[in-house]
């Protein structure tokens, strides 16, 4: 009998049915595994288990692996994925972008979308073909570990930014060379947590999901993400791997999904042994195969469990086979029979982080920074300067600066060291290289954040990835902070530089509070004494509160996490090569207890404040200040009375009334004043950056379908309610930023 799925000519779904029509029950079961390659034996995970997919390996141990699925029975090749977040995480001398959160600060889709391209490019030559990124989850309880990973609280810029990215990963489709498959994740409502903690049950419902959590994710589906990744949490007491009206109802038959639903680091298992949902391994492999997941990843256990499901009726071969299918069917499109995509050692040499990578990385970080706060101190003349002190634990720190999911993060363990230090450019390297040449530059850490005690416990919990060890906070160390306070009280101005580290961020590390730990505030209180002007320089994972010290500062930056050049980048703004045109995609709280404190709030409760503090945030979405200043006017509506299948057009004048050249972001929000079911103030539909030069005005012409005008109704359905509406046009979320003029929809 001829091997018809060997054959290139014959249609995808031919080659499918030969294919599965030749698999034993075995074999079926191991293509449905996605196992981790860099901790496991590959002759087990391949020529016993006969796994359909590997994470955590790459390079000579990929090619390894290539070589020997293809002397397996059928020669089915494996789909080799990873953790490339924000560049290729934990290869070392890759380009690491800034986080997506600080990425985001961009408010610039080209460059997200440039930024994933060149992930994808350096990430294939390694033999990898799949990323587990964009992030679209909705970040709103800052407590949360993974804030960071996320494009902020907003569920239409997720959407835009999400779609950006994997525009950029999969390139010009299945047959691109330099293209890799994204993943949309963690689907969904996983960051909707309880207290913050991570993967906690999901305090949300399905109409909660519909007007929220649920449209960025049908948003890449309907771009042509060809994966999705199950979230940890559970919703409404159903696991997410075990919700069949999420995984199979909405994303498959509503949403018309044609890729593949991977689980999150063993999802399947953890339905057994962590939220105890089912009393064995077996009866967990046959709800996930029955619920619509196609791959199970780190379920080493899931080869015998699955088997025994089948044999004992828990789940049957053909839904089996169905799951199959679809990977088989992916597969095949990818080309993976002909090109398993081996690594290109050579080439790697001359793409991976390479100058041309450097410059967009450096760009977009430029792009992300974001001025808070400027008494006229900035920018910084570097000629009139003798003498500045840089302090702060995160002034020299590459690892802080780089973030989550890249170098030793703690996900993998062959990077122990990180990526080499010279491949990033670190706040202090950067004010060094921009200050005056007559000006010293000194540096004092100030403060430690955390520590590992001397014993070697660890924090008792194991679900089988690389264990992290308890950590305590550091206290206030005296002579740090005198030595810093020397160094500020004889310096003309300290840039000091706080946030938090890799040990208070990522799976498995909320915080209980936003306050900065260690002896960071005692560090700033005392400089705040000194006398000396402060510019103090935010890199941090997520949003923190700001105490007074920070609060009464000459300057305030945030840059989150801003990658290799975020240093340069943050430098080359404190001293004016840059004009900031960052924007906050998050709201920044005055207090923890204000959580959650996102722009688009729904309509509806007793007062507007708490008794003891103010509802409104320390910086609103959509906030950045900048080197100038931009007025407002003449917001004009070209169509005031429209239908929902109508366009609404409008256009707004902005001017730089500043003396220097600038860039603005124009955001447009939608207010439905009326609605029958409560919905939310008001909800960002559009955006739009343009530069002007000082004193230039242009007027700027936007628009949007009324079809965008939405609310969920009672019933759980999206729907364009007749009435009226606002349109309301500024530079942030804020009321007081904001021109309003109404239009009415019929």
């Amino acid at each position: 009998m001829s091997e018809t799925y060997r054959d290139p000519s014959r249609s995808v779904d031919e080659r499918v049915a030969d294919l599965l029509g030749r698999m034993t029950l075995e074999e079926k079961v191991g293509q449905v595994m996605q196992l981790d390659g860099g901790r496991g034996d590959l002759n087990e995970l391949i020529n016993q288990k006969q796994v359909g997919s590997l994470l955590h390996i790459q390079n000579e141990g990929a090619a390894k692996a290539m070589d020997m699925a293809a002397e397996t029975r059928l020669g089915i090749p494996i789909l080799f994925g990873d953790d490339c977040i924000h560049g290729h995480s934990f290869h070392s001398g890759a380009t690491i972008f800034p986080t997506q959160l600080a990425m985001a600060s961009s408010w610039n889709t080209e460059l997200i979308e440039e930024a994933a391209r060149i992930t994808a490019k350096e990430v294939r030559l390694t033999g990898l073909k799949w990323t587990f990124s964009p992030v679209l989850c909705i970040a709103r309880d800052l407590r949360w570990g993974r804030v960071g990973e996320t494009f902020g609280e907003d569920p239409f810029l997720i959407g835009e930014f999400g779609c950006a990215m994997i525009r950029g990963y999969q390139g010009k489709g299945l047959d691109d060379p330099e293209a890799i498959l994204a993943c949309a994740k963690h689907f969904a409502a996983y960051s909707e947590t309880q207290g913050g903690r991570d993967a906690s049950e999901a305090d949300t419902s399905p109409r909660k999901m519909r007007s929220f959590f649920l449209p960025p994710f049908e948003r890449a589906a309907r771009e042509g993400c060809l994966s999705f990744m199950t979230g940890y949490q559970s919703i409404e007491g159903v696991p997410s791997t075990a919700n069949r009206w999420l995984l199979n109802d909405v994303l498959k038959e509503e949403w018309g999904f044609q890729g593949i639903l991977v689980t999150d680091w063993d999802n399947v298992g953890r339905m057994h042994w962590e939220q105890k949902v089912v009393p064995t391994l077996k009866e967990a492999a046959a709800l996930a195969i029955k619920s619509g997941n196609d791959l199970m990843m780190a379920t080493p256990g899931f080869y015998e469990a699955g088997l025994e499901a089948i044999a004992e009726g828990l789940a049957t071969e053909a839904e089996l086979d169905a799951i199959v299918e679809r990977i088989l069917t992916l597969k095949f499109r990818m080309g993976l029979f002909e090109d398993p995509g081996k690594p290109d050692i050579a080439r790697q040499k001359i793409v991976i982080g390479c100058d041309e990578h450097r410059a967009v990385n450096v760009e977009i970080a430029r792009r992300s920074v974001i001025l808070l706060q400027n008494d006229g101190l900035l920018p910084l003349r570097a000629d009139a300067l003798k003498r500045i002190a840089v302090i702060g634990p995160n002034a020299d720190d590459p690892q802080a600066q780089l973030g989550d999911w890249a170098g030793n993060s703690g996900q993998v363990e062959w990077i122990p060291d990180g990526h080499p230090r010279e491949c990033t450019k670190t706040l202090l390297d950067g004010v060094k290289a921009l200050a005056g040449e007559g000006c010293e530059v000194t540096y004092s850490k100030g403060a430690e954040l955390t520590f590992f005690p001397d014993t070697e416990e660890d924090d008792g919990y194991d679900d089988g990835q690389v264990k992290r060890r308890y950590l305590e906070i550091a206290e206030p160390d005296e002579a740090m902070i005198a030595e810093a306070v020397k160094s500020a009280e004889a310096a003309d101005v300290a840039v000091v530089v706080v946030g938090d580290n890799k040990r208070l961020f990522g799976e498995c590390r909320s915080t209980a509070t936003l306050e900065m730990q260690g002896g960071q505030l005692e560090l700033l209180d005392a400089l705040s004494k000194t006398g000396t002007p402060l510019v103090v320089v935010l890199i941090n994972s997520k949003p923190l509160v700001l105490p007074k010290s920070v609060q009464k500062s000459a300057a305030i930056i945030e840059a989150f996490s801003p990658g290799m050049m975020g240093g340069q980048a943050i430098a080359e703004a404190i001293f004016g090569a840059l004009n900031p045109s960052g924007r906050l995609t998050v709201s920044i709280p005055y207090h923890v207890g204000q959580q959650p404190i996102y722009y688009n709030q729904v309509r509806g409760q007793h007062g507007d404040r708490y008794a003891d503090l103010t509802q409104d945030p320390h910086f609103a979405f959509g906030f950045g200040l900048s080197y100038t200043s931009f007025a407002y006017s003449d917001l004009q509506i070209k169509q005031p009375t429209l239908s929902e299948t109508d366009i609404l057009e409008f256009s707004v004048t902005v001017t730089n009334t500043g003396e220097r050249a600038g860039r603005e972001t124009v955001q447009a929000y939608i207010a439905d004043l009326v609605t029958s079911a409560t919905w939310v103030n008001k909800e960002l539909k559009t955006f739009q950056q343009v530069d002007l030069e000082p004193g230039e005005s242009k007027a700027i012409s936007l628009s949007l379908p009324v079809s965008a005008c939405t609310i969920v109704n009672a019933a759980g359905q999206r729907v364009v309610e007749p009435g009226e509406f606002e349109l309301q046009v500024g530079s942030s979320s804020r009321d007081c930023d904001l021109l309003k003029t109404s239009f009415e929809v019929k």
